[in-house]
This record gives C-alpha cells, sequence and structure tokens, in this order.
C-alpha cells in the first residue's frame, strides 16, 4: 500500500505546485488523471524519491519513501515522461547501459537478463538494432524494460502514451495491464481513454489539488439521465459555450455535435439523451474546478 498524506509541494514564486494531496494507492492499476500542468509530474518524481516535498508524507508498506528513499530504489520502477537514449546504441547496448547504471542483480549475467526484459515488452526482434530507428511505442517498451528490471513492486509511468499512434498504445496497454496483475501500477496520464482502457480506480488531479477519487463506473453513474446530445451550427455553438455545461464538442460530417450536461431542467431543442461517458465526467470536474478561486501559494 503507497500511503500519500497532506502533500504539499512549493516551488519559487511562489508556485504551490501540490496543494495536500492525501491518498491511498493499492496493488494493481491505479490512475492519476489530470491536464497538463495540474502537478502530475511532480507527484510522480516525489513518489520515486527523487524530490522532496515542501511538507507532508508518503509511505510504501510502511517505509518512509522521503526521509529514506535508498530503502524503496531498489523495490521501485520509474519511466518518466522525457527518457533520454543514445541514439546510436543498440536496444540491446542501451539497456544493458542502463541496468549497469542501477546495479540492478544479474545472477546469470546482464546478458542473459537483458534477453528476458526484451523478450518481456517483445523487443527481442529489435534487439540489434539502433534505438534511433525505434518507433515512438518501441521506445517506451524499451524504457518499460529497464524499469521493471528487478521485478519491483511498485511501478511510476507518466504519460506513458503521449505521442503513440492507436496501434502502438492498445499494444502498451496490454503491456502494462499484464505488469500490474503482480505489482502497483501507478498511471499518470491526461488521456482519459487511458484510465478508461486501463484502471479500475483512479484520482483526478487539477492545480495541484486533489478533484476525486472514484472508478470509472461510478464517475458515469453520477451523471446518469444528466447527460444530452445533438446538432448545432457554428454560433449556435458559440453562445451554447456560455450557458451551458459542454462536456465535448466535435465535428462529425462538417458538423458540431455537442454533448451537455443539463441537471434539474429541460435539455435544449433538437438534443436527446445519451449516455454518459468518462471524458463526460473529467470534463465537468476539470470545469468545476477551474471556476473555483486558485489557493493561494504557500509562502
Amino acid at each position: 500500500m503507497l500511503e500519500i498524506r497532506d502533500l504539499v509541494k512549493v516551488y519559487p514564486g511562489p508556485v504551490a505546485a501540490l496543494q495536500g494531496i492525501h491518498l491511498d494507492i493499492p496493488s494493481g492499476m491505479f490512475g492519476l488523471l489530470g491536464p497538463n500542468g495540474s502537478g502530475k509530474t511532480t507527484l510522480m518524481r516525489i513518489l520515486a524519491g527523487l524530490l522532496e516535498p515542501t511538507s507532508g508524507r508518503v509511505r510504501l508498506d510502511g517505509v518512509d519513501v522521503i526521509g529514506r528513499p535508498e530503502l524503496v530504489w531498489p523495490r521501485l520502477g520509474h519511466l518518466p515522461q522525457s527518457f533520454g537514449f543514445y541514439p546510436h546504441l543498440t536496444g540491446e547496448a542501451m539497456l544493458t547501459h542502463m541496468l549497469r547504471l542501477k546495479g540492478v542483480a544479474a545472477p546469470l549475467g546482464l546478458p542473459s537478463l537483458c534477453a528476458e526484459l526484451l523478450d518481456r515488452v517483445n523487443l527481442t526482434f529489435a534487439a540489434g538494432r539502433a534505438v534511433k530507428s525505434y518507433s515512438g511505442g518501441m521506445r517506451q517498451r524499451l524504457g518499460i524494460a529497464q524499469a521493471i528490471a528487478g521485478d519491483p513492486g511498485l511501478l511510476i509511468v507518466d504519460e506513458p502514451t503521449a505521442g503513440l499512434d492507436p496501434e502502438e498504445r492498445i499494444r502498451f496497454y496490454r503491456l502494462l495491464a499484464e505488469l500490474a496483475e503482480e505489482r502497483t501500477v501507478i498511471l499518470s496520464t491526461h488521456i482519459v481513454e487511458d484510465v478508461a482502457v486501463l484502471c479500475p480506480r483512479f484520482a483526478v488531479i487539477r492545480y495541484g489539488r486533489l478533484l476525486a477519487t472514484t472508478t470509472p463506473a461510478d464517475a458515469k453513474a453520477g451523471l446518469a439521465g444528466a447527460m444530452y446530445e445533438g446538432e448545432v451550427d457554428r454560433a449556435g455553438l458559440a453562445a451554447l459555450t456560455r450557458t451551458a455545461r459542454v462536456t465535448q464538442a466535435h465535428l462529425v460530417e462538417g458538423r458540431n455535435r455537442v454533448r451537455l450536461h443539463v441537471a434539474g431542467g429541460p435539455a435544449p431543442a433538437g438534443f436527446a439523451p445519451t449516455a454518459p461517458t468518462l471524458e463526460d465526467a473529467y470534463m465537468l470536474l476539470t470545469q468545476a474546478s477551474a471556476e473555483e478561486p486558485l489557493c493561494e501559494a504557500v509562502a
């Protein structure tokens, strides 16, 4: 169990990146969902023992992550948002280099461990190719290979599917789901689909504040009977966004298709009831938080 208590991080300025995060994360897959700049990466770096908070505490199975990070690192795998590779090295050479840097134990030797990890992430076929020739998805899988070396009990992945094409994203989803069967995996993302596909439980963060901790099913159930969908012209869309809770507006065959949240009143003419989605719930949560005054930064 990962326990996060009253976590605050203030950067010079002052900028309050985290404002009292209080959260329990059990084993399995857990999502941390929020827009870019919401504080997700700051939180992931603190959980990984790479950044000290201004105040608060973090414990992994009772071990103090902040005070004794060296006790946690052997049990931790981390795939940061930006992961640097030496492009001229082969995948095998790059992974071997990272395993040496991490000091991972390899009873049968590093070549054997490297081959095992590359097979686990389905990169054996590309082991001898230069990393610069890898697709975005292949680079992410190479990053996961180093993260799971040593069989960590906690795996932190920060924005792992950003920039991946649909096929690569699906392949990566399957890999993460498999890894979550035997450890705690924290998936930090701004992509709602990542959470909808992978996470039985997730938290929403914005402006460094925890807005909700829930499940995809419960988040959608809370909107039952209050979502409507219809078509409007361009002028109508502009007027609608000023008077109604618009959760999604996108073009379908060149026409504006709009989804609205209407609680306790009639929907506009031309709008019909529709099933709520996780995207609807997320947009409503973040819209509500955007309308609230920001907390003052802590000096």
